[in-house]
């Protein structure tokens, strides 16, 4: 880590600007060894050196008298002691130079300069900025402590804030631009993508307030030492994390325009997500969208040139296609550890007719998607994202092909037996034929097999009818044949006594269907069941309640005709759930009926919790982009919205995705104890237009919850609407 007279030195200079050098005072001071009035002594050294302005030197020396004395390492306790140190003046550039020994105002007390906020601070007495994370093209990002919810206990206190620059404070049309972005990032609502709370100002300081992430920035995996890239299959789930997001983005009607590794960010949970859609501009512009007459966020000029589309620096309307460009430079850097273009522009790679290199862990596919996404002209770029990702996902290709395999397959399985079938049918009478033989019979049967074969091959879907038309010809025509020879008996023939008829065979049973089952099943009160069958056993599972029972339900499918054995796995469920199982059951039963395509499992296993103990789940999600609703249904007849809710706001999932919810303590459970329920809803959109309050009245949630899901049914079907249910006991913690 730089020293502090290293970091002054890179600012004087020009290498760093103001508001990267404010971003690293925090670190700088911190881990640079030196107690307070050594700091004192070499900031007032670079200061008579060569002057700093005047609110950025007071700003410094703030900060610095703001640490604390630590002998710590020398085994002693913290101390809030004050030291003093003779250091320049800040009247004046050429005051600095000559003063040695008088006070230095603070930065708010400097007149005629923005007031600068840094760590330890406080905004509007709530938000405590204690660490920076870093700076962006419109603002420096603080981790903060909310005292608020401190004080309310909230177990999730920190949050992050992003301050307006300074240069960026005094345009007039900044408050617009953050509270454009706050109101842009809250209509892109997706968990590949930062969420934000709002946004306010604390006198001149403009902020805004996000989620806090923990994890690193793309950026710092790409600029790891001696990093060379990684294998497509270890990149890919970064690659479609980005694409979800910039897909969900461009669909909504709006274009990133700082696309850049800094504003990819990779979380502790291998989540990704898009952050800083403050200068995103509407590429959609419909009449009652008025953002763009108002306020171009473009105005403020904050692009990075070596991800920036050619048309970005050349001042053209944004398009989803800039995007794309830097999803291109982002991938292939990525991929081979270096920027495709030597992070030249794009218009001085395009003058210089620079051509990337194709990576060797690329197949031909992937190649072609990836240059296209490459390209120097919108008409000849990549027209998607989502068919970036279609082309460049080998393994969903992979996928879709192995499912094509596997058709085939079993297509030519049913032909095979369409074969085995003719053969057998067509073998059966020649060999009771004594007369004919062996030779002929083996040479016919091969006939009729390959000329079954032939017409089997030609169209697979017919193979089974067209078997079956062969195989009842070749048995008519063995039939007719036995009728003339008997109808000329011999001698001998006519002389024998006529044979012995066997006894008919019994009546088969009737077929046990699901038809059969399901309308029995449908009128148990108070009741989620799904059945399945084969042969004469009949497995159901699910819940019924306590007053129907079990063995009510057992004697009721036992006397079903065509049952010869029962399987029961049923759990018994209180009468005070009828209302919730009656909402819910047709959803529960879809998803059982289609293979449990969403599961919901609470931990411990068995559902037994006491007192103090938290409530965590694990969730599955269907084979298709859906929205999952978590609901805690407590023994009081409330219902808590464990997700989506104020603690959990994003819940949006991929396919086939799995999560623990609760882990972190943020469900407790408390008094009523009892027999209580955890609901998982899968919809195909969100389920409610507007959030819900976390806890509310279970009989007026499931009106609600009625209606909203008859119209989603309306609209999307009722295919992707699926439930899961997982209920628990809650108990009383014994001393």
């Amino acid at each position: 880590m730089a020293s502090l007279a290293h970091v002054i030195r890179d600012y004087q200079s020009g290498e760093l600007s103001r508001d990267e050098f404010v971003a690293q005072l925090d670190s700088t001071l911190t881990t640079d060894g030196l107690d307070r009035t050594q700091l004192l002594e070499m900031l007032g050294a670079a200061h008579r050196k060569a002057a700093l302005p005047e609110d950025l030197y007071a700003e410094v020396r703030r900060r610095i008298e703001q640490l604390r004395v630590s002998n710590v390492a020398a085994g002693g306790d913290e101390t809030g002691m004050r030291t003093t140190v003779e250091i320049p003046s800040v009247r004046s550039a050429s005051a600095a130079n000559a003063a040695s020994s008088t006070g230095a105002p603070s930065a708010a007390g400097v007149p005629g300069h923005d007031q600068i906020k840094g760590t330890g601070d406080t905004l509007n007495n709530r938000f405590v900025l204690e660490e920076c994370l870093g700076v962006g093209g419109m603002g420096t990002v603080y981790k903060a402590l909310d005292l608020r919810k401190l004080e309310a206990s909230d177990r999730k206190p920190y949050l992050a804030i992003k301050v307006l620059n300074v240069q960026f404070r005094g345009n007039p049309n900044s408050l617009v631009a953050l509270q454009r972005e706050a109101r842009k990032a809250q209509v892109l609502a997706h968990r590949n993508i930062i969420t934000v709370y709002d946004f306010d100002r604390d006198g001149p300081i403009v902020y805004l307030t996000m989620e806090y992430l923990t994890g690193k920035p793309l950026s710092q995996l790409l600029r790891t030492p001696g990093y060379k890239g990684m294998p497509v299959r270890a990149a890919l789930p970064i690659v479609r994390g980005m694409c979800n997001a910039l897909a969900y983005a461009h669909e909504h009607g709006f274009v990133h325009c700082d696309f850049k590794p800094a504003n990819v960010f990779l979380t502790t949970n291998a989540e990704v997500k898009v952050i800083d859609f403050g200068i995103a501009r509407v590429f959609q512009r419909p009449e009652e969208e008025s953002d763009a007459t108002v306020f171009d966020p473009g105005s403020l000029g904050a692009l990075t040139p070596a991800y920036a589309s050619p048309e970005m620096i050349e001042h053209r309307e944004p398009d989803p296609r800039d995007d794309i460009y830097a999803l291109g430079c982002i991938t292939y850097e990525l991929l081979t550890g270096h920027h495709p273009f030597d992070r030249l522009s794009a218009t001085q790679a395009r003058n210089s007719d620079f051509k990337p290199q194709r990576p060797p862990s690329l197949d031909a596919k992937q190649w072609r998607a990836l240059r296209a996404a490459l390209s120097f002209d919108r008409n000849t770029r990549m027209p998607s994202v989502v068919r970036f990702i279609a082309e460049f996902d080998n393994e969903a290709r992979a996928e879709k092909s192995g499912t094509l395999v596997k058709a085939g397959f079993a297509g030519f399985a049913v032909v095979c037996a369409a074969v085995v079938g003719v053969f057998a049918f067509r073998s059966a009478p020649n060999r009771q034929d004594a007369q004919q033989p062996a030779a002929a019979v083996s040479e016919a049967s091969a006939d009729q097999t390959a000329s079954a074969a032939t017409n089997a091959s030609e169209s697979s879907a017919t193979a089974g009818p067209v078997a079956g038309g062969a195989a009842k010809s070749a048995a008519g025509s063995s039939a007719g044949s036995s009728a003339v020879i008997t109808t000329a008996p011999t001698a001998a023939a006519s002389a024998a006594p006529p044979p012995v008829q066997p006894p008919a065979p019994p009546a088969p049973k009737p077929a046990l269907t699901l038809a059969a089952v399901t309308p029995v099943l449908a009128q148990v009160p108070c009741s989620a069941l799904s059945a399945s069958t084969q042969d004469h056993s009949l497995t159901v599972r699910g819940y019924v309640s306590q007053r129907y029972g079990a063995a009510h339900l057992k004697d009721t499918l036992t006397a079903l005709p065509g049952v010869d054995t029962l399987a029961l796995q049923v759990e018994p469920i209180a009468d005070d759930k009828c209302d919730t199982i009656k909402a819910l059951a047709p959803y529960w039963t879809r998803n059982w009926q289609a293979g449990h395509v969403a599961s919901l499992h609470v931990r411990p296993p068995g559902g037994l919790l006491s007192e103090g103990d938290p409530l965590v789940v694990d969730v599955t999600t269907p084979a298709y982009d859906s929205y999952v609703n978590l609901d805690y249904y407590q023994l009081d007849g409330s219902v808590v919205h464990m997700v989506p809710s104020p603690r959990a706001k994003d819940n949006q999932a991929p396919p086939h995705y799995a999560a623990t919810i609760g882990s972190a303590g943020d469900w407790i459970i408390s008094k009523p104890f009892g027999s209580e329920m955890v609901v998982l809803l899968i919809t195909p959109t969100q389920l409610f237009d507007k959030p819900r309050p976390e806890s509310e009245s279970r009989a007026d949630y499931l009106r609600a919850l009625e209606t909203r899901l008859a119209q989603i049914a309306g609209k999307y079907g009722q295919d992707h609407i699926v439930a899961d249910f997982a209920p628990i006991t809650t108990k009383p913690r014994t001393p």
